[in-house]
């Protein structure tokens, strides 16, 4: 039988090759070179966002950007939900690479929450821990961490840095 941390070890480790392509209508001063990326499950979207953006930035006029945004075959994407959750949702029987098409204009406003800084997406994150936990463990293991634990399990999302004794009750 596989050892629970054999599956944390996996779930964390789990990357989606993935293709972001500029969306068509979106103007450039030249054509856009699509950006391939291996992205962890257990990430969020927002998280990679610089790194798109300044790779898109490069053709683009900057009066034409504006906040960014994903979709998937017409579906915008929900920053607030891990990629692996995404990828499940809409993609899972897709070929890979997942191609996801990036936007600068036409924000949804009426399908996705805006998200203004990565302390957002880090709230949102210790809000999910947090429940997750009170579900699991009666809110035992978060309670007992020190605001240093909170944020070095953020930053370990962030880097994609594993301890299995960070995951352990």
């Amino acid at each position: 039988m596989t050892d629970d941390k054999d599956v944390l070890r996996d779930v964390w480790f789990g990357r989606i090759p993935t293709c972001f392509t500029l969306y068509q209508d979106e103007i450039t001063e030249r054509e856009a070179e699509p950006y391939y990326l291996l992205l962890p499950r257990i990430s969020y979207l927002t998280l990679v966002t610089d790194k798109v953006k300044k790779h898109f930035q490069k053709v683009m006029r900057q009066e034409e950007v504006s906040e960014i945004w994903f979709e998937y075959e017409g579906t915008p994407l929900k920053w607030h939900y891990p990629i692996g959750l995404l990828f499940d949702l809409h993609a899972s029987n897709t070929a890979l690479p997942w191609s996801i098409t990036v936007h600068f204009k036409n924000f949804p406003e009426k399908d996705l929450l805006h998200c203004y800084s990565k302390d957002v997406i880090e709230a949102h994150f210790m809000a999910s821990i947090k429940e997750a936990d009170a579900l699991k463990h009666k809110s035992q293991v978060i309670n007992e961490m020190q605001k240093k634990d909170h944020k070095q399990l953020w930053m370990g999302l962030q880097n994609v840095l594993f301890s299995i004794n960070d995951l352990e009750p």
